[in-house]
């Protein structure tokens, strides 16, 4: 396996380690009939992430956020993958992601300003770099 695919692998279980550290909080600040509710706003009476705590609701802000950006990483590791490209570069790039999504966590939750915003800038640069190391 590919160092990209392994960096890959290894942000999927990161991605599951968000939703545990923000579903715990979020279970015990609301409750179960909240939590296990389809969840509409007119029903709870507004949308959950306002009824958490700041912490709570930055680690589901972090956690959407790693969705997001784990989209391109996907497709930046398979590229490279499937192409055939992987080089030193490329793994340094996809460390350097993951390195960039896991210092993202305590940034967030923390407030971590403007730090967090660098990290996430970090993590984007090392994707967008894996992208055009394939295409080169």
């Amino acid at each position: 396996m590919t160092p990209e695919l392994t960096v890959l692998a290894l942000a999927g279980l990161l991605q599951i380690g968000q939703f545990v550290l923000m579903a715990v909080p979020a279970n015990l600040e609301l409750g179960p009939a909240k939590t296990l509710s389809p969840r509409d706003r007119d029903r709870l009476g507004g949308d959950m992430i306002d009824m958490v705590s700041t912490r709570t609701a930055r680690l589901i802000r972090a956690m959407n956020n790693h969705f997001e950006a784990l989209i391109l990483f996907t497709i930046a590791a398979v590229v490279i993958h499937l192409s055939g490209q992987s080089t030193a570069f490329t793994a340094a790039c996809a460390w350097t992601y993951l390195a960039a999504r896991v210092l993202y966590v305590p940034a967030y939750a923390f407030g971590w300003t403007p730090w967090r915003s660098y990290i996430w800038f970090i993590g984007l640069l090392a994707t967008l770099s894996m992208l055009a190391a394939a295409l080169i």
